[in-house]
Protein backbone atom coordinates (compact mmCIF):
# COMPACT_ATOMS: atom_id res chain seq x y z
CA UNK A 1 0.00 0.00 0.00
CA UNK A 2 2.98 2.33 0.01
CA UNK A 3 1.91 3.85 -3.30
CA UNK A 4 -1.28 5.06 -1.63
CA UNK A 5 0.74 7.42 0.53
CA UNK A 6 2.36 8.96 -2.52
CA UNK A 7 -1.01 9.76 -3.99
CA UNK A 8 -2.27 11.63 -0.94
CA UNK A 9 0.81 13.43 0.31
CA UNK A 10 2.39 14.53 -2.92
CA UNK A 11 -0.28 16.88 -4.20
CA UNK A 12 1.41 20.11 -3.21
CA UNK A 13 5.04 19.22 -3.78
CA UNK A 14 6.77 22.48 -4.84
CA UNK A 15 9.44 23.12 -7.40
CA UNK A 16 13.10 22.65 -6.68
CA UNK A 17 15.33 25.66 -6.35
CA UNK A 18 16.05 27.40 -9.62
CA UNK A 19 19.61 27.29 -10.97
CA UNK A 20 21.75 30.39 -10.53
CA UNK A 21 25.34 31.55 -10.76
CA UNK A 22 26.82 32.69 -7.42
CA UNK A 23 28.47 36.11 -7.30
CA UNK A 24 31.07 34.99 -4.77
CA UNK A 25 33.20 31.95 -5.55
CA UNK A 26 33.53 31.33 -1.81
CA UNK A 27 29.78 31.03 -1.33
CA UNK A 28 28.60 27.67 0.00
CA UNK A 29 25.88 26.48 -2.36
CA UNK A 30 24.99 23.30 -0.51
CA UNK A 31 26.29 21.14 2.30
CA UNK A 32 26.36 17.54 1.13
CA UNK A 33 25.63 14.86 3.66
CA UNK A 34 28.13 12.13 4.20
CA UNK A 35 27.38 8.58 5.13
CA UNK A 36 25.95 5.46 3.51
CA UNK A 37 24.28 5.86 0.15
CA UNK A 38 20.48 5.96 0.13
CA UNK A 39 19.35 2.47 -0.90
CA UNK A 40 16.57 4.06 -2.94
CA UNK A 41 19.04 6.08 -4.98
CA UNK A 42 21.20 3.03 -5.53
CA UNK A 43 18.22 1.02 -6.73
CA UNK A 44 17.13 3.83 -9.04
CA UNK A 45 20.59 4.05 -10.59
CA UNK A 46 20.65 0.32 -11.20
CA UNK A 47 17.18 0.38 -12.75
CA UNK A 48 18.12 3.35 -14.93
CA UNK A 49 21.20 1.52 -16.22
CA UNK A 50 19.09 -1.49 -17.12
CA UNK A 51 16.43 0.66 -18.77
CA UNK A 52 18.99 2.41 -20.96
CA UNK A 53 19.93 -0.99 -22.34
CA UNK A 54 16.26 -1.94 -22.80
CA UNK A 55 14.38 1.35 -23.34
CA UNK A 56 11.14 -0.37 -24.37
CA UNK A 57 10.93 -2.61 -21.31
CA UNK A 58 7.69 -1.44 -19.72
CA UNK A 59 8.23 -3.35 -16.48
CA UNK A 60 11.62 -1.70 -15.93
CA UNK A 61 10.22 1.74 -16.80
CA UNK A 62 7.38 1.37 -14.31
CA UNK A 63 9.72 0.19 -11.55
CA UNK A 64 12.06 3.12 -12.13
CA UNK A 65 9.24 5.67 -12.25
CA UNK A 66 7.80 4.35 -8.99
CA UNK A 67 11.20 4.47 -7.32
CA UNK A 68 11.69 8.09 -8.40
CA UNK A 69 8.28 9.05 -7.02
CA UNK A 70 9.18 7.41 -3.71
CA UNK A 71 12.36 9.46 -3.60
CA UNK A 72 10.51 12.65 -4.53
CA UNK A 73 7.99 12.16 -1.75
CA UNK A 74 10.65 11.51 0.84
CA UNK A 75 12.86 14.45 -0.10
CA UNK A 76 10.35 16.98 -1.49
CA UNK A 77 12.76 17.16 -4.42
CA UNK A 78 10.65 17.51 -7.61
CA UNK A 79 13.60 16.64 -9.83
CA UNK A 80 12.65 13.05 -9.16
CA UNK A 81 9.21 13.72 -10.62
CA UNK A 82 10.85 14.86 -13.84
CA UNK A 83 12.96 11.73 -13.85
CA UNK A 84 9.85 9.61 -13.36
CA UNK A 85 8.28 11.30 -16.37
CA UNK A 86 11.43 10.66 -18.39
CA UNK A 87 11.39 6.98 -17.43
CA UNK A 88 7.94 6.72 -19.02
CA UNK A 89 9.11 8.56 -22.14
CA UNK A 90 8.04 6.06 -24.84
CA UNK A 91 4.54 5.87 -23.34
CA UNK A 92 4.13 9.41 -21.98
CA UNK A 93 2.10 10.92 -24.83
CA UNK A 94 0.19 7.76 -25.71
CA UNK A 95 -3.56 8.17 -25.26
CA UNK A 96 -4.21 4.44 -24.98
CA UNK A 97 -1.23 3.77 -22.71
CA UNK A 98 -1.31 0.65 -20.51
CA UNK A 99 -3.21 1.07 -17.25
CA UNK A 100 -0.07 1.15 -15.02
CA UNK A 101 1.32 3.98 -17.18
CA UNK A 102 -1.97 5.88 -16.94
CA UNK A 103 -1.85 5.62 -13.16
CA UNK A 104 1.74 6.81 -12.83
CA UNK A 105 1.14 9.56 -15.38
CA UNK A 106 -1.86 10.69 -13.35
CA UNK A 107 0.29 10.83 -10.22
CA UNK A 108 2.99 12.84 -11.99
CA UNK A 109 0.39 15.23 -13.40
CA UNK A 110 -0.95 15.57 -9.87
CA UNK A 111 2.53 16.70 -8.74
CA UNK A 112 2.58 19.22 -11.59
CA UNK A 113 -0.88 20.56 -10.67
CA UNK A 114 -2.33 19.36 -13.97
CA UNK A 115 -5.43 18.17 -12.14
CA UNK A 116 -7.71 17.86 -15.21
CA UNK A 117 -5.06 15.77 -16.96
CA UNK A 118 -4.65 13.63 -13.87
CA UNK A 119 -8.38 12.99 -13.56
CA UNK A 120 -8.58 12.14 -17.25
CA UNK A 121 -5.86 9.51 -16.92
CA UNK A 122 -7.49 8.13 -13.80
CA UNK A 123 -10.84 7.81 -15.56
CA UNK A 124 -9.19 5.71 -18.28
CA UNK A 125 -7.28 3.63 -15.74
CA UNK A 126 -10.39 2.90 -13.67
CA UNK A 127 -12.44 2.09 -16.74
CA UNK A 128 -9.88 -0.60 -17.53
CA UNK A 129 -9.33 -1.79 -13.95
CA UNK A 130 -12.02 -0.58 -11.51
CA UNK A 131 -10.47 -2.66 -8.72
CA UNK A 132 -7.26 -0.60 -8.68
CA UNK A 133 -7.14 0.83 -5.15
CA UNK A 134 -4.28 3.22 -5.87
CA UNK A 135 -6.25 4.81 -8.71
CA UNK A 136 -9.19 5.46 -6.38
CA UNK A 137 -6.92 6.97 -3.73
CA UNK A 138 -5.22 9.23 -6.26
CA UNK A 139 -8.61 10.27 -7.60
CA UNK A 140 -9.82 11.11 -4.08
CA UNK A 141 -6.68 13.17 -3.44
CA UNK A 142 -7.10 15.25 -6.59
CA UNK A 143 -10.81 15.78 -5.96
CA UNK A 144 -10.08 16.91 -2.41
CA UNK A 145 -7.52 19.44 -3.62
CA UNK A 146 -10.10 20.83 -6.03
CA UNK A 147 -12.62 21.18 -3.21
CA UNK A 148 -14.93 18.57 -4.73
CA UNK A 149 -15.53 16.85 -1.41
CA UNK A 150 -18.63 14.94 -2.50
CA UNK A 151 -16.78 13.26 -5.34
CA UNK A 152 -13.77 12.63 -3.10
CA UNK A 153 -15.99 10.90 -0.55
CA UNK A 154 -17.35 8.58 -3.24
CA UNK A 155 -13.80 7.67 -4.28
CA UNK A 156 -12.89 7.00 -0.64
CA UNK A 157 -15.84 4.64 -0.28
CA UNK A 158 -14.38 2.69 -3.20
CA UNK A 159 -11.05 2.55 -1.33
CA UNK A 160 -12.78 1.36 1.83
CA UNK A 161 -14.42 -1.49 -0.08
CA UNK A 162 -11.22 -2.62 -1.77
CA UNK A 163 -8.35 -1.92 0.64
CA UNK A 164 -7.56 -2.89 4.21
CA UNK A 165 -9.38 -0.88 6.85
CA UNK A 166 -6.68 1.66 7.80
CA UNK A 167 -6.10 3.28 4.37
CA UNK A 168 -9.81 3.17 3.58
CA UNK A 169 -10.72 4.82 6.87
CA UNK A 170 -7.93 7.39 6.54
CA UNK A 171 -9.18 8.39 3.12
CA UNK A 172 -12.84 8.65 4.14
CA UNK A 173 -12.22 10.29 7.52
CA UNK A 174 -9.86 12.81 5.95
CA UNK A 175 -12.49 14.00 3.49
CA UNK A 176 -15.37 13.85 5.97
CA UNK A 177 -13.39 15.99 8.43
CA UNK A 178 -13.57 18.82 5.87
CA UNK A 179 -17.35 18.72 5.60
CA UNK A 180 -18.71 19.42 9.07
CA UNK A 181 -17.79 16.06 10.60
CA UNK A 182 -14.45 16.90 12.18
CA UNK A 183 -14.92 15.38 15.64
CA UNK A 184 -16.65 12.27 14.36
CA UNK A 185 -13.87 11.75 11.80
CA UNK A 186 -11.14 12.24 14.40
CA UNK A 187 -12.72 9.68 16.70
CA UNK A 188 -13.15 7.16 13.89
CA UNK A 189 -9.56 7.42 12.69
CA UNK A 190 -8.10 7.40 16.21
CA UNK A 191 -10.12 4.30 17.07
CA UNK A 192 -9.02 2.56 13.88
CA UNK A 193 -5.38 3.28 14.66
CA UNK A 194 -5.78 1.87 18.16
CA UNK A 195 -7.72 -1.29 17.33
CA UNK A 196 -6.81 -2.37 13.79
CA UNK A 197 -3.70 -3.82 12.23
CA UNK A 198 -1.72 -0.74 11.25
CA UNK A 199 -0.21 -2.35 8.17
CA UNK A 200 3.09 -0.97 6.92
CA UNK A 201 4.72 2.26 8.05
CA UNK A 202 3.59 4.15 4.96
CA UNK A 203 -0.07 3.52 5.76
CA UNK A 204 0.38 4.49 9.39
CA UNK A 205 2.33 7.61 8.42
CA UNK A 206 -0.57 8.75 6.25
CA UNK A 207 -3.07 8.01 9.02
CA UNK A 208 -1.09 9.72 11.80
CA UNK A 209 -0.42 12.80 9.68
CA UNK A 210 -4.10 13.04 8.76
CA UNK A 211 -5.07 12.65 12.43
CA UNK A 212 -2.57 15.34 13.45
CA UNK A 213 -3.98 17.82 10.94
CA UNK A 214 -7.52 17.08 12.13
CA UNK A 215 -6.42 17.85 15.70
CA UNK A 216 -4.86 21.12 14.55
CA UNK A 217 -8.12 22.16 12.92
CA UNK A 218 -9.98 21.17 16.08
CA UNK A 219 -7.69 23.38 18.18
CA UNK A 220 -6.40 20.36 20.13
CA UNK A 221 -2.66 21.07 20.25
CA UNK A 222 -1.91 18.22 22.66
CA UNK A 223 -3.45 15.56 20.41
CA UNK A 224 -1.85 17.12 17.35
CA UNK A 225 1.57 16.94 18.98
CA UNK A 226 1.04 13.29 19.89
CA UNK A 227 0.00 12.34 16.36
CA UNK A 228 2.86 14.24 14.75
CA UNK A 229 5.33 12.60 17.14
CA UNK A 230 3.89 9.17 16.34
CA UNK A 231 4.31 9.87 12.62
CA UNK A 232 7.89 11.07 13.04
CA UNK A 233 8.72 8.07 15.22
CA UNK A 234 8.03 5.75 12.29
CA UNK A 235 11.35 6.88 10.82
CA UNK A 236 9.97 7.38 7.32
CA UNK A 237 11.44 10.48 5.66
CA UNK A 238 8.52 12.49 4.31
CA UNK A 239 8.60 16.08 3.10
CA UNK A 240 4.87 16.62 3.56
CA UNK A 241 5.03 15.57 7.21
CA UNK A 242 7.95 17.92 7.85
CA UNK A 243 6.08 20.84 6.28
CA UNK A 244 2.85 20.12 8.15
CA UNK A 245 4.57 19.71 11.51
CA UNK A 246 6.60 22.87 10.94
CA UNK A 247 3.42 24.86 10.32
CA UNK A 248 2.01 23.53 13.57
CA UNK A 249 5.18 24.49 15.46
CA UNK A 250 5.16 27.98 13.96
CA UNK A 251 1.55 28.47 15.03
CA UNK A 252 2.52 27.32 18.53
CA UNK A 253 5.33 29.89 18.76
CA UNK A 254 8.03 27.20 18.64
CA UNK A 255 10.16 28.62 15.87
CA UNK A 256 13.45 27.41 17.34
CA UNK A 257 12.24 23.82 17.00
CA UNK A 258 11.48 24.42 13.32
CA UNK A 259 15.03 25.65 12.77
CA UNK A 260 16.37 22.46 14.32
CA UNK A 261 13.96 20.28 12.35
CA UNK A 262 14.63 21.86 8.94
CA UNK A 263 18.19 23.15 9.13
CA UNK A 264 19.34 20.59 6.55
CA UNK A 265 16.19 20.77 4.39
CA UNK A 266 16.97 23.69 2.09
CA UNK A 267 16.60 22.06 -1.33
CA UNK A 268 12.80 22.17 -1.50
CA UNK A 269 11.14 25.58 -1.55
CA UNK A 270 8.29 24.65 0.79
CA UNK A 271 10.68 23.52 3.54
CA UNK A 272 13.10 26.41 3.00
CA UNK A 273 10.16 28.80 3.33
CA UNK A 274 9.20 27.41 6.71
CA UNK A 275 12.81 27.36 7.84
CA UNK A 276 13.23 31.02 6.87
CA UNK A 277 10.01 32.06 8.59
CA UNK A 278 11.24 30.34 11.74
CA UNK A 279 14.70 31.90 11.44
CA UNK A 280 13.17 35.36 11.17
CA UNK A 281 11.17 34.84 14.34
CA UNK A 282 14.04 33.31 16.29
CA UNK A 283 16.70 35.68 14.95
CA UNK A 284 18.82 32.93 13.41
CA UNK A 285 21.88 34.24 11.53
CA UNK A 286 21.03 32.60 8.19
CA UNK A 287 17.59 34.20 7.91
CA UNK A 288 18.63 36.99 5.55
CA UNK A 289 20.58 34.68 3.26
CA UNK A 290 17.73 32.18 3.07
CA UNK A 291 15.21 34.94 2.42
CA UNK A 292 17.32 36.22 -0.48
CA UNK A 293 17.66 32.69 -1.81
CA UNK A 294 13.91 32.17 -1.74
CA UNK A 295 13.32 35.49 -3.48
CA UNK A 296 15.69 34.48 -6.27
CA UNK A 297 13.98 31.12 -6.68
CA UNK A 298 10.52 32.62 -6.95
CA UNK A 299 11.71 35.32 -9.36
CA UNK A 300 13.37 32.73 -11.59
CA UNK A 301 10.25 30.58 -11.59
CA UNK A 302 8.13 33.57 -12.59
CA UNK A 303 10.47 34.30 -15.50
CA UNK A 304 10.04 30.73 -16.69
CA UNK A 305 6.28 31.03 -16.42
CA UNK A 306 6.06 28.35 -13.72
CA UNK A 307 3.16 28.77 -11.30
CA UNK A 308 3.31 25.58 -9.26
CA UNK A 309 4.08 27.04 -5.84
CA UNK A 310 1.77 30.04 -5.58
CA UNK A 311 0.75 29.16 -2.03
CA UNK A 312 4.35 29.25 -0.80
CA UNK A 313 5.13 32.40 -2.77
CA UNK A 314 2.13 34.17 -1.25
CA UNK A 315 3.34 33.24 2.23
CA UNK A 316 6.79 34.53 1.31
CA UNK A 317 5.37 37.82 0.02
CA UNK A 318 3.29 38.40 3.15
CA UNK A 319 5.47 36.97 5.91
CA UNK A 320 8.94 37.88 4.67
CA UNK A 321 8.76 40.50 1.90
CA UNK A 322 5.82 42.29 3.58
CA UNK A 323 4.21 42.94 0.21
CA UNK A 324 0.49 42.69 0.97
CA UNK A 325 -0.69 43.49 -2.53
CA UNK A 326 1.45 40.81 -4.14
CA UNK A 327 0.61 38.30 -1.43
CA UNK A 328 -3.10 38.74 -2.17
CA UNK A 329 -2.58 38.49 -5.93
CA UNK A 330 -0.66 35.24 -5.54
CA UNK A 331 -3.15 33.82 -3.04
CA UNK A 332 -6.02 34.60 -5.42
CA UNK A 333 -4.20 32.97 -8.32
CA UNK A 334 -3.50 29.94 -6.15
CA UNK A 335 -7.21 29.74 -5.29
CA UNK A 336 -7.97 29.34 -8.96
CA UNK A 337 -6.00 26.06 -8.84
CA UNK A 338 -6.61 24.41 -5.46
CA UNK A 339 -8.93 24.65 -2.45
CA UNK A 340 -7.38 22.79 0.47
CA UNK A 341 -7.57 24.20 4.04
CA UNK A 342 -4.06 25.62 3.61
CA UNK A 343 -5.24 27.47 0.49
CA UNK A 344 -8.21 28.87 2.41
CA UNK A 345 -5.86 30.14 5.09
CA UNK A 346 -3.43 31.73 2.67
CA UNK A 347 -6.21 33.61 0.91
CA UNK A 348 -7.87 34.76 4.14
CA UNK A 349 -4.55 35.89 5.64
CA UNK A 350 -3.64 37.86 2.53
CA UNK A 351 -7.12 39.39 2.24
CA UNK A 352 -7.14 40.37 5.92
CA UNK A 353 -3.68 41.93 5.64
CA UNK A 354 -4.78 43.91 2.58
CA UNK A 355 -8.15 44.76 4.17
CA UNK A 356 -9.90 43.38 1.07
CA UNK A 357 -13.04 41.49 2.08
CA UNK A 358 -14.15 40.98 -1.50
CA UNK A 359 -10.99 39.00 -2.28
CA UNK A 360 -11.76 36.65 0.60
CA UNK A 361 -15.28 35.89 -0.65
CA UNK A 362 -14.47 32.63 -2.54
CA UNK A 363 -12.77 31.07 0.49
CA UNK A 364 -15.49 32.24 2.86
CA UNK A 365 -18.10 30.73 0.54
CA UNK A 366 -16.31 27.37 0.55
CA UNK A 367 -16.22 27.42 4.35
CA UNK A 368 -19.96 28.07 4.46
CA UNK A 369 -20.91 25.50 1.84
CA UNK A 370 -18.62 22.70 3.02
CA UNK A 371 -18.97 23.16 6.77
CA UNK A 372 -15.19 23.01 7.09
CA UNK A 373 -14.13 23.50 10.71
CA UNK A 374 -10.71 24.97 11.40
CA UNK A 375 -9.77 26.73 14.62
CA UNK A 376 -6.79 28.38 12.94
CA UNK A 377 -9.19 30.21 10.61
CA UNK A 378 -11.66 31.47 13.22
CA UNK A 379 -9.99 34.86 13.93
CA UNK A 380 -9.52 35.53 10.22
CA UNK A 381 -13.07 34.52 9.40
CA UNK A 382 -14.47 36.70 12.19
CA UNK A 383 -12.50 39.70 11.01
CA UNK A 384 -13.47 39.34 7.38
CA UNK A 385 -17.13 38.59 8.01
CA UNK A 386 -17.59 41.42 10.52
CA UNK A 387 -20.15 43.99 9.24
Amino acid sequence: MKALLIAILSVTTPLLASPRTPSDEQEVLERLRTGPEDPGLKEARELRTRLRKNPNDLSLALSLARRYLDLGRASSDPRFVGRAESALGPWWATQDAPEPVLLLRATIRQYLHDFPGSLSDLARALAAHPEDVQAWVTRAAVQQVLGDFGAARISCFEVLQRASRLPGTTCLAGVSSLTGQLERSRALLARTLQTDDRGDHAEELWAQTTLAEMAVRAGDAHSAESAYRAALALGVKDGYLLASYSDFLLDQGRAAEVVTLLQDETRADNLLLRLTLAERVSGAPLAAAHEAQLGERFAASALRGERLHLREESRFALGLAHDRKRALLLASQNWNVQHEPADVRVLLEAAAAADDRAAAAPALLLLKQSGLEDATLTPLRTKLERP
